[in-house]
């Protein structure tokens, strides 16, 4: 059976989730988890994402995600690949982590039903997964979710983590915290009685095996765009192997400005030693600011092992790390003049 085209438009809300290979861990201990968490911020940074809820498990995760920019595939390419080469470093491993593709359904949030319901679906999680114990323990003592964070004050959440659109869906405004935890701790204790249970499997049945989650109308629009992208790769197909190069031009378009602000030569980055302090510099300021990917980066400014590329400056001589900061300074002038255009 053919995959399932991926289906990205300006706007679009997504519920993702992603297994371990073969039902492993993706998560051994909480080092890995705070990773996790922190990986999903730098895609945010990088992406314009907007986070709605996220629960880490032993073996998968989920989270509901809104993009303003159509960049769903190049967010989850440069996330996951930047968090598997995290996990596969510190636990001495290789190979993939995740079991094939990430799976992403549309959601229709312009109605507020079914946003509700993607969201308390991933928020309850820990309690259909038995990680607490419903009627002895509150669903927000589970660290490793968003849910603890909508109770918090807004000074203390991530700025790519929006309560509000989830909160309205309820008919309820950002401050009123302690009205969605009457409301999401009502739910987990309904899911220790098997009626209700019952009830609640069939609403996220969509969820969890369909293909969209919404209207009929909402699936006759992503009909057609599917269409639309069938007849594309049609297309491209017809006129030979074509590269999708969806973010290539934007990194090597900043890499030339980064090398022409430090006065490099792109022949240059070729020559011995492979490792420099402009190079470090000049690496870590693509990760900001693009979704390359460390083996990208290490490939295109030679710097041998891909791990080389995210070292930062670490390890560096006190000479080296002048250098790094001096070039540091430089690339984010680079940045700082083009927010003033």
């Amino acid at each position: 059976m053919a995959r399932l085209l991926r289906i990205e438009y300006p706007g679009a809300v997504y519920h993702v989730m992603a297994r371990g290979n073969r039902g492993r861990a993706i998560f051994k201990d909480d080092l890995d988890r705070q990773r996790w968490i922190k990986t999903l911020g730098e895609a945010c940074a990088k992406t314009g994402w907007h986070v709605h809820a996220y629960v880490l498990m032993d073996n998968h995760y989920h989270f509901l995600v809104e993009t303003p920019k159509a960049n769903l595939v190049a967010g989850m390419k440069w996330m996951q690949g930047v968090y598997t080469q995290s996990y596969n470093i510190r636990h001495g491993m290789r190979g993939h982590l995740f079991q094939g593709r990430y799976k992403a359904v549309p959601v229709e949030a312009a109605i507020p039903g079914y946003l509700e319901n993607a969201s308390t679906f991933i928020h309850l999680n820990p309690a259909r997964a038995g990680l607490i114990q419903i009627g002895r323990e509150k669903l927000k003592s589970y660290r490793w979710s968003s849910y603890p964070l909508y109770l918090t004050l807004a000074t203390r959440v991530p700025a790519w983590l929006e309560r509000k659109r989830v909160m309205g869906a309820l008919r309820l405004k950002p401050e009123e915290r302690r009205g969605y935890e009457l409301y999401l701790e009502s739910r987990a204790l309904e899911l220790g009685v098997k009626a209700d249970c019952d009830e609640l499997e069939a609403q996220w049945k969509m969820l969890r095996r369909g293909w969209y989650v919404g209207s009929s109308r909402f699936a006759a629009q992503l009909r057609g765009q599917l269409r639309q992208l069938g007849r594309a790769l049609q297309r491209e197909s017809r006129g030979g192997a074509v590269k999708r190069e969806q973010g290539e031009q934007a990194i090597r378009r900043r890499l030339r400005e980064g090398l022409a602000a430090l006065g490099i030569r792109e022949k240059d980055l070729k020559q011995p030693p492979m490792v420099t302090a402009e190079k470090a510099a000049l690496a870590g300021w693509l990760r900001e600011g693009t979704t390359s990917s460390l083996r990208w980066l290490s490939e295109h400014l030679h710097m041998g092992h891909y791990s080389s590329a995210g070292r930062g400056s670490r390890q560096m001589t006190l000479g080296a790390l002048r250098r790094f900061n001096q070039a540091r300074a430089k690339l984010a002038s680079l940045d700082a003049n083009a927010g003033r255009e």
